[in-house]
């Protein structure tokens, strides 16, 4: 059994144990040869990958938890400008050899921050925000590649002000800038896009400041891309429209593919139910699709590091249209490639770090010829699911071995909050891998059993009504 995808079933708690404000980790080697890193906002699916990379790495991490009391305090007074450099003075003392982050909200940036202030490989901080400014990047993409831009406009309106009339609607409202797709959804009519952006104070705080440490630094360093603190439309794609992702990266400026995730919804919504990882199946559609984010890293760049593009392709017309560009690893997907290609998208995060060209580092024998995230998730009005106890998880990790799971409890007001912001409530996470489609779908039919939990896919997937978002034909857009 590869020890590298042997990970064990994770405990129900809804994050690793919070770390404190600055924690060293030594990954195997604790002599004076280990190469001294510095890990930003290293939680979740990068805590998990970073431990795998064994002995020869010292990390010393810093950032705090957004999902996990009392580390998501320090959100009160956050500044990135002045965190990276408190982080760069602290590399400058200890030595670090690089800096790295894959995380969405504020680590990627830091990372690049001070990676440039410390002369470390590094991607540019200005081709972090153009990725990450939405309306920026589609403007950037409207002149590079505009076969594969969805129509989008700007809103000029501040949450809580009154909709204007005339909006193109239905249309896809999301924020110019946001992680973990929170606010962002279809709409059909002025009244939903009205209540979508009607927040109470305390939700309000938290948007202002989920945003304002990147709104600073952009000022500074990409001030013509506009304020973040908005949203933005695009067109609406029909509901069916299958999704991917392309994952890949930059090294002295030459991109390279790691390869094509295919994203599963929950039928009907905007949902995601599965993602899952072939070895074979998806190469005309990533050439494609690396095409496309050749040009637009070319435009911002973005000549160095991890990226993420998630695109719809639609088999009817043919047309690939980009959702978005992710200036990091999804992080997520880490273990999937792993188990499927013998590659670790987290080994290749340090190469980069380091200035070491990814494509050196040695392959694994893979495990699988199909592997997928399994994600479980309610919508308004269903019960919320009990999580498992040691007993099941005991139980799975007995059928499944090199399973992976996440369980995401939840207060009440908490799942209310998801259900506003994300239309539905994931209380977990599991991984599996098999050799054919059919052999992993009983794989996963068989774990959901053991954990009580609905199994995702689609005959076993009720949604509860108000969940559900008829498909909108793309005529009927963006007039």
């Amino acid at each position: 059994m590869d020890d590298a995808v042997n990970m064990g079933v994770r405990a129900p708690s809804p994050r690793p144990s919070p770390a404190p404000r600055e924690r060293e980790l030594t990954a195997g080697a604790r002599g004076s040869e280990a190469a001294r890193i510095g890990l930003f906002f290293n939680f979740d699916w990068d805590a998990l990958g970073m431990r795998r990379q064994g002995a020869g790495w010292r990390f010393d991490e810093a950032g705090f938890d957004l999902f996990s009391f009392p580390s998501n305090v320090r959100l009160l007074t956050f500044d990135l400008r002045r965190f990276a450099q408190a982080q760069a003075r602290r590399g400058r003392v200890r030595g670090w050899v690089g800096v790295s982050s894959q995380h969405e909200q504020f680590g990627a940036l830091a990372a690049a921050l001070v990676a440039e202030a410390l002369g470390l490989p590094g991607t540019r901080p200005e081709a972090i925000l153009a990725a990450q400014h939405k309306l920026h990047a589609r403007r950037v993409l409207q002149q590079v590649a505009p076969e594969a831009n969805l129509r989008f406009a700007p809103l000029d309106l501040a949450y809580g002000d009154d909709v204007p009339e005339g909006l193109p609607l239905p249309a896809f409202v999301k924020p110019v800038k946001a992680a973990f797709s929170v606010l962002a959804r279809a709409v059909r009519v002025r009244g939903e896009l009205q209540a979508h952006t009607r927040f109470g104070r305390g939700e309000l705080w938290i948007i202002r400041r989920l945003v304002e440490p990147f709104e600073q630094v952009a000022r500074e360093r990409l001030p013509g891309a506009g304020t973040a603190h908005a949203l933005m439309l695009e067109e609406l794609r029909p509901a069916s429209t299958p999704q991917y992702n392309l994952d890949g990266w930059v090294f002295e400026g030459r991109v390279q593919a790691l390869g094509v995730v295919d994203a599963v919804m929950v039928p009907g919504t905007q949902a995601f139910m599965r993602w899952e990882l072939r070895r074979h199946g998806r190469e005309t559609l990533q050439a494609r699709a690396l095409d496309v984010a050749q040009r637009f890293l070319a435009a911002i760049g973005f000549t160095h590091g991890l990226f993420n593009m998630e695109f719809f392709h639609d088999p009817a017309s043919d047309r690939l249209s980009v959702i978005e560009f992710n200036p990091r690893m999804a992080s997520q997907f880490s273990d999937l490639y792993l188990r499927v290609h013998g590659v670790d998208p987290h080994a290749i995060a340090l190469a980069l770090a380091t200035g070491t060209d990814p494509a050196r580092l040695p392959r694994r024998q893979p495990v699988a010829a199909i592997a997928a995230s399994l994600v479980y998730r309610t919508f308004p009005g269903e019960a919320a699911p009990p999580m498992p106890t040691r007993g099941q998880q005991a139980r799975l990790q007995r059928a499944f071995p090199q399973a992976l799971c996440f369980a995401f409890p939840r207060s009440a007001g908490a799942r209310a909050r998801d259900e506003k912001w994300l239309g539905s409530w994931r209380h977990g996470i599991v991984h599996l891998h098999a050799q054919d489609e059919g052999e992993l779908r009983e794989h996963a039919l068989r774990a959901s059993a053991l954990l009580g939990w609905r199994a995702p896919y689609a005959d076993a997937w009720t949604a509860a009504p108000s969940a559900t978002l008829r498909p909108v034909p793309v005529s009927g857009v963006f007039r």
